[in-house]
């Protein structure tokens, strides 16, 4: 089957804002290949299929913000731009009917659990990275401990100082 839309496009268009993954409606609706409004529409048409944690507006800071690093003027000067989470985009595979929106959906999803699988091994490897620097330290701190030993084994005994004046000895 022929890709709808590239891997490296979607990739491209997951952001993270206030600590969450989301894409922009803007890009949602170029990948669904309808207007803007058109996506809006329906999303507001059903708004009780997307709560906060599936969908939210974002603020003028951070509209832009965000157009500093997205290319796009209608993005900078657009009312109200719209944040879809992961499920908020899953949502809207029941609000578009279409076949492409189908199709769209389920490419959009493989990229979010690709880019969960990723997130998920770099926090693997930076534990483990962790780990062996903790390892590292104790390691050094016994190395030094075994150093320090070696040294005080090389210093030479100190001779007993010779007692200098008399000596009272005392008879048996």
């Amino acid at each position: 089957m022929k890709k709808i839309v590239p891997k490296e496009i979607i990739k491209e268009n997951i952001l993270v804002i206030r600590g969450h993954k989301i894409m922009i409606s803007t890009h949602l609706a170029e990948l669904y290949q309808v207007e803007t409004r058109v996506l809006i529409q329906a999303v507001k048409r059903n708004i009780e299929r997307f709560p906060d944690d599936f969908m939210f507006s974002l603020t003028r800071a951070e509209i832009l913000n965000l157009s500093q690093f997205v290319i796009s003027s209608k993005l900078k000067h657009a009312p109200n731009v719209y944040a879809f989470t992961e499920q908020g985009v899953a949502m809207l595979s029941s609000v578009l009917r279409s076949r492409r929106a189908i199709q769209v959906n389920i490419a959009i999803m493989r990229a979010f659990v690709k880019l969960r699988k990723i997130l998920s091994t770099h926090k693997e490897l930076v534990h483990k990275l962790d780990q062996l620097e903790r390892k590292t330290e104790k390691h050094d701190v016994e190395i030094k401990a075994i150093f320090d030993a070696i040294r005080e084994l090389m210093t030479p005994p100190k001779k007993p100082q010779k007692r200098i004046g008399f000596y009272k000895y005392r008879k048996k």
